[in-house]
């Protein structure tokens, strides 16, 4: 039903992540606390993102094995 993302995009993807982290890092430093946390959590969502399914589901499941 959903597919998985080559090795490659995902790479790409996590260093597209580290490029924009390292270069707005002096920006984010005097910008509101609430840009910061927003531009962050864009961040995190792209860097978890293996697959076409919605990280929050990727993550729904496996909270669900850990407590079962």
């Amino acid at each position: 039903m959903y597919t998985r993302y080559s090795p490659l995009r995902i790479f790409v993807r996590r260093a597209f992540v580290v490029t924009v982290s390292v270069v707005t890092f002096p920006v984010m430093m005097f910008t509101p606390m609430e840009t910061r946390s927003k531009l962050y959590s864009y961040l995190h969502r792209v860097w978890l993102k293996t697959s076409t399914k919605p990280v929050w589901l990727t993550q729904a499941e496996l909270a669900a094995q850990h407590l079962y």
